[in-house]
């Protein structure tokens, strides 16, 4: 693979091999190192370098011409006594020659210049400090997948309105998508502005214009425990576009709907002023036992995350209302992990701590006292998190287990480039356990903002993404069009199949998640600073690819053919307010000669860049069914506690025979 063209971190221009070429005979080895202060090396397995140069344009540079270079640096490196221990935790050349010493988060240096002692600090790119550390299990190269019997479908069935950067299921069956400040949309406000949120109706597939007052560019979210959407953090305002949008980089939004009251479809998000302690873009968000949301990551600015002073890798807790308790807290895991800090994937398990995952690291964390409880082993493979996003999964929790979470992550990135590899490696762990470890398995190619959902029997579906490339405008290629299918009940090495192969690239700023009627809506991809609709070929960064307004339905394998009419039907329960513990009956018609049942309560979550933050299913424990009956009322008892099953709005889906009825909302208080 040809190296990429070489950037210039500040004015993000390219510039081109003869350039390098003078660059390497201006004196080799001997080159003092005032003249090779911004050589970075920014990439994995040389495949490119960062300086300052007065002119550019784009052009391939081959690897040992990179080699060369950083051969360049090395040897200037080797010159130079160091410029002392970090006080801060940066470190190496963009940094003043500083060492870790005995930085408390670890004492390599990483390539980006921030100290540490994962995988990524210690091993390739290290720049100072103990660079061989311990032998790394490699991740394992793409396996072949056979395809499923029954691959399910995929439909196009209507239009988003604004390009699909956020998206969750609201209580009153309908998806919210949410989308920053753009220069076109299909849809208009009653002011003649562009609209930047929609509101979709899976039923009609009818679209409507919401407004924002503050810009949602690449927030986080979750639901409140009354079911409201909140969205929190965004990015600057655009006045020379819309002047009507604020700054959302503190920003909060809120969005209500109800499975009982249709006046609330199509109101506005709500912005009463509140606002986060500190400017968030790219936060993750999570809803704890008690119903707090747990804020963490972001940047400050928009800018460059290789400079620490734009980096924000804090935690804050908002109240079940959706208000800060106004501290901005560092976590460690995020510090040490700079540049590879935002959006960081997080599950609550029942033990009620968290489980926290950033570029190939993870740990369980305890917010109550807000310290580490257990460093787990790293990810083999390349980087999971932005901007090399793969997909996080918790896998259905039950009594069988008991509650205990299992979780899987797949797909990754080297390299924010769009020649960057994808990485077709996953990693499945059960955090809780004594000496916990990565299962390794792999997809049957690679793929970056690969995103997984959960479906009402316990499978996964896995798309969207890319086979090369990475998050970013104009970074990514070759799209991933196959629909995957995992079944983690299967051994290892068969639990992956390939489904249905959709027509259209979804990439950057792509959404799937799953609907009431148990089908997959997937829409999205806008990888271009501003949308567009027809390819505009040969530019850089890439536009290649269009703005996506297209909504796709996927029906999967149980609902596909002959399935669709054996769902069990006419389910009335005893209550939809449910609480830990408790009981409660469910009615329903089985089609005749059925054998099992399972009572699935599942959460969707707040989905953005191929996190589903919060998403979450619990079976329930069910007593009363009769194998055959046509007939059926079961009594279900709800988990223990909040750690298992938060205060969150739900679907409750009657799984017959691995078959869901059309899901119900519930709220759990």
């Amino acid at each position: 693979m040809s190296a990429p063209c070489l950037k210039n971190v500040t004015s993000q221009k390219y510039f081109c091999a003869k350039e390098l070429q003078l660059l390497d005979q201006m004196g080799g080895a001997e080159m003092p190192l005032t003249k090779l202060h911004a050589i970075l090396m920014v990439h994995m397995e040389g495949a490119a370098v960062a300086m300052d140069t007065a002119e550019a344009r784009p052009r391939t540079v081959c690897p040992p011409m990179v080699a060369r270079m950083v051969a360049q640096y090395q040897a200037a490196l080797s010159r130079v006594s160091g410029g002392g221990v970090t006080t801060n935790g940066t470190c190496g050349a963009a940094y003043g020659e500083t060492t870790c010493g005995d930085w408390p988060q670890g004492s390599c240096c990483s390539m980006y210049g921030f100290c540490g002692n994962t995988s990524a600090h210690c091993g390739q790119g290290c720049q100072s400090g103990p660079c061989i550390g311990p032998p790394v299990e490699p991740a394992p190269g793409a396996s072949p997948a056979p395809p499923a019997p029954t691959p399910g479908t995929i439909d196009i069935v209507g239009m988003s309105g604004v390009p699909a950067m956020h998206a969750g299921l609201m209580e009153n069956g309908r998806v919210f998508f949410l989308d920053k400040v753009e220069n076109y949309t299909q849809l208009n406000l009653s002011d003649g502005q562009y609209a930047y949120s929609s509101e979709y109706d899976p039923e009609t597939n009818q679209v409507v214009p919401l407004q924002y007052k503050t810009n949602a560019f690449c927030s986080g979210g979750s639901f409140l425990p009354d079911g409201r959407v909140i969205s929190v953090g965004g990015n600057a305002p655009l006045t020379f576009i819309d002047p009507t949008v604020g700054n959302g980089f503190q920003g909060i939004r809120y969005l209500q709907r109800s499975a009982n009251d249709s006046s609330l479809n199509g109101q506005s998000w709500s912005e009463p002023g509140n606002l986060l302690s500190t400017a968030r873009w790219y936060a993750s968000v999570a809803t704890l036992s008690d119903g707090t949301q747990f804020v963490c990551s972001g940047s400050l600015n928009g800018l460059d995350p290789t400079v620490q002073a734009n980096n924000n890798p804090t935690w804050e807790l908002l109240d079940r209302n959706g208000v800060t308790n106004g501290k901005s807290v560092d976590m460690s895991i995020l510090v040490k992990n700079q540049p590879y800090y935002m959006y960081p994937f997080l599950h609550l398990m029942s033990d009620e701590n968290l489980f926290v995952f950033v570029s190939k690291s993870a740990e369980t964390f305890d917010v109550a006292t807000g310290a580490t409880v257990q460093s787990l082993p790293d990810l083999p493979g390349d980087y999971r998190t932005y901007p090399n996003t793969g997909g996080s999964v918790l896998l259905p929790l039950s009594s069988e287990n008991s509650w205990a979470p299992d979780i899987i992550i797949c797909g990754g990135g080297s390299y924010q480039d769009i020649t960057s590899p994808t990485d077709p490696s996953c990693g499945r762990i059960q955090p809780l356990n004594t000496n916990a470890t990565w299962e390794m398995d792999s997809m049957p190619e690679g793929r970056g903002m690969v995103e997984g959902t959960l479906l009402p029997d316990g499978t996964i579906v896995w798309v969207n993404g890319c086979n090369q490339g990475a998050q970013g405008f104009g970074l990514a290629q070759d799209p991933t069009y196959t629909v995957l299918l995992y079944n983690g009940s299967q051994p290892l090495g068969k639990r992956f199949q390939t489904g249905a192969l959709s027509s259209i690239a979804r990439l950057y700023h792509s959404v799937a998640l799953l609907l009431l009627d148990g089908t997959l809506m997937i829409a999205g991809s806008n990888p271009v600073q501003m949308p567009i609709l027809t390819p505009v070929p040969n530019q850089v960064p890439s536009e290649d690819y269009v703005t996506e307004f297209r909504v796709e339905i996927y029906t999967p394998p149980y609902l596909q053919g002959a399935n669709a009419n054996k769902r069990p039907t006419n389910v009335a329960l005893s209550t939809t307010s449910l609480t830990p513990g408790q009981k409660f009956t469910v009615s329903f018609t089985a089609v005749s000669g059925a054998g099992s049942v399972k009572i699935a309560l599942y959460h969707g979550g707040f989905v953005t860049h191929s996190l589903h933050m919060n998403a979450r299913m619990a079976y329930l424990d069910n007593t009363g069914f009769v194998a055959g009956a046509t007939s059926q009322t079961i009594t279900a008892t709800m988990p223990p506690n909040h750690n298992i099953v938060p205060p969150l709005p739900y679907v409750l889906y009657v799984v017959v025979d691995g078959i869901p009825s059309v899901g119900q909302f519930v709220s759990v208080g």
